[in-house]
């Protein structure tokens, strides 16, 4: 075993779990609160700071004026705030009501924040820093099995779909996260989120589990490497997580050579393919620093397989070995190859996704996840993705599914046919094209605008590529997308 796997039991299904964790989320807050009320909880860089008796209080008010606004347990409330103070008073107090959180991507089109608020009926929509207030309210005591937040995440039907993920994922997401990344709640912890707290990264592998190690969390309102690097000196930040293009950015960045980097003992790297290059530079970049590759998805709360220190060298290909409450497998397997769609069962997999029986029995099928993402498990145990199975574009971290931007483009009148790719780029790692069949000559600018008016901005095509005739077809009649990603004569769409 690469990882510490003392406190685990099998349940009756086979199912790994912690034995000896809180319950629910509520009450790991309480215990930090009780053993560290004058800690820094969070700085918001530019804003205020919070101990975490005042995030707690203010968590409590929270919880009231939602209590007043009719939220009940269970219900569902969203939150539409960037990086902050404030998000984080939101989704606390949420907690504490008992409520749901359901998280929402600032940059989403109003059309897609509608959709999401009316699929997962949230009551109340929390789109302003002057949160609910009420009077202090005793926290709700949920069960382990209780929903916690869903996170919405687009799918090969173009159709967000939220995963519902559990306090218990919660909970045992933030002890893997402990194990893997060897962190002692004893020492210090100052974690740096330069990623949104939308998304799992964010939320459960670094807020969450701050929270529930007495850690101070060091927020970005929005991400600049300089700021990035003052914010790790200054603050004496410890911990690092982030995508590949943040690092390239930062690694770019002239302040690097003068930035004292020397606090920081945790660095990893996930969310997007990491160039092994770019590995070793981080490495010298950062030379006190442990590194890891860490795996996961919306579903499986985020951490499922990570990579340890000693392996990034030799394996910076790989994501590494699943994590202590974490079993993979590869089903049906090329006899070849060994290649075949990734499957994930653990205590930290979500529940399924709200409201939506079908798709839940199509992906979580008798206790295992069905990623779509295709691999390989070595003799050693070393995952490593070697594509992906559903249509999918990573820019720079963000996932945007080809066929939820061919749904929308194909509502333009000018658009005969159209196929969504992605077209690599040195930053990015994949930026978002449109290979089009059109009536008649298109305005590109109010094309851009068009897309816009239905899609978050980075799901808006940077690119456009008009054919004189039908896209590609196989003799099924689907389209053909390796020819079309492989070709060149990209035109840049106006911003």
């Amino acid at each position: 075993m690469v990882f510490e796997n003392s406190g685990i039991q099998r349940d009756d299904d086979g199912v790994a779990r912690y034995t000896d964790l809180q319950p629910n989320v509520v009450r790991g807050l309480a215990a930090t609160v009780q053993a560290h009320p004058d800690r820094t909880a969070v700085v918001e860089l530019g804003g205020p700071s919070a101990t975490y008796r005042e995030l707690w209080d203010a968590a409590r008010r929270v919880a009231g004026g939602l209590r007043d606004a009719g939220v009940a347990p269970g219900d569902r409330v969203a939150v539409n705030l960037p990086n902050g103070l404030a998000w984080m008073q939101a989704f606390w107090g949420a907690q504490l009501a008992g409520a749901v959180v359901v998280p929402l991507n600032t940059r989403l089109a109003p059309a897609e924040v509608a959709f999401i608020v009316a699929d997962s009926g949230a009551g109340v929509v929390v789109d302003s820093v002057d949160l609910p207030d009420g009077d202090p309210v005793d926290p709700v005591d949920p069960a382990p099995a209780d929903v916690a937040a869903l996170f919405y995440t687009s799918g090969t039907t173009g159709r967000p779909k939220g995963a519902m993920l559990t306090q218990e994922c919660l909970v045992s997401s933030a002890e893997n996260v402990q194990r893997c990344r060897e962190l002692d709640p004893g020492q210090s912890n100052v974690s740096l989120i330069s990623v949104p707290l939308f998304h799992v990264t964010g939320c459960c592998s670094q807020m969450v589990t701050q929270v529930l190690m007495a850690g101070t969390t060091v927020l970005m309102p929005r991400f600049s490497p300089a700021a990035f690097l003052a914010a790790v000196a200054e603050h004496r930040v410890t911990l690092l997580t982030s995508v590949p293009t943040i690092y390239e950015l930062v690694l770019r960045h002239p302040d690097l050579a003068s930035t004292d980097v020397s606090s920081v003992r945790a660095l990893s790297y996930g969310g997007a393919p990491m160039a092994p290059e770019l590995v070793h530079r981080l490495r010298r970049a950062f030379p006190t620093a442990r590194l890891g590759n860490g795996f996961g998805m919306s579903e499986t709360s985020a951490l499922a397989t990570f990579l340890p220190d000693a392996w990034t060298d030799e394996h910076a290909d790989s994501v590494g070995f699943p994590a202590p409450v974490i079993d993979v497998r590869i089903d049906r397997p090329d006899p070849d190859t060994g290649v075949g769609e990734l499957l994930v069962r653990g205590q930290n997999v979500a529940v399924g996704y709200w409201g939506d029986p079908a798709r839940t029995a199509e992906t979580f099928r008798d206790g295992w996840l069905h990623t779509g993402d295709l691999a390989t498990i070595d003799a050693e145990g070393l995952v490593r993705i070697v594509d992906r199975a559903k249509d999918m574009i990573n820019r720079g971290g963000e996932n945007v599914y080809s066929v939820e931007v061919e749904n929308a483009l194909a509502e333009h009148p000018g658009v005969l046919e159209v196929a969504v790719v992605g077209v690599p780029d040195d930053v990015m790692g994949e930026k978002v094209g449109a290979v089009l069949l059109v009536r008649e000559p298109l305005d590109l600018g109010e094309f851009a605008a068009f897309a816009r008016e239905r899609l978050a901005d980075y799901k808006v095509p940077q690119f456009v590529r008009v054919l004189d005739g039908p896209l590609p077809r196989n003799a099924g009649g689907k389209v053909l997308k390796g020819p079309l990603r492989t070709a060149e004569g990209w035109t840049p769409v106006p911003r």
